[in-house]
């Protein structure tokens, strides 16, 4: 089983991703990636579900035409984990990647 980040770990981990932010009355982060259509912004998803199929560690999402909406948490851990960071990570360089509108 995953551990939970420590608040340390959490303080350092965020300094880190760009655009994530704490989710109001949870244990977990958000972000809003917004790509140049809704082919790119599936494309994306697509390429994360492969990755999360990979870490065994899926994200809560939802898509409105070309913005995703992504909550990232671990159930197991009971708040933040280093898979969500991972997870970010993942989905930071490949948004980029799959041409995110500026």
């Amino acid at each position: 089983m995953v551990e939970k980040l420590s608040n340390a770990e959490k303080r350092a981990a965020m300094a880190k991703l760009k655009g994530w932010k704490k989710t109001r009355g949870r244990e977990a982060i958000e972000k809003r990636f917004v790509f140049a259509d809704f082919s790119a912004a599936f494309a994306w998803m697509s390429r994360v579900a492969m990755q999360a199929e990979k870490m065994d560690h899926h994200p809560e999402w939802d898509n409105v035409y070309k913005s995703v909406n992504v909550v990232l948490t671990t159930h197991d851990a009971g708040g933040l984990s280093p898979l969500d960071i991972k997870m970010a990570t993942f989905m930071d360089k490949t948004a980029g990647a799959a041409g995110r509108a500026k």
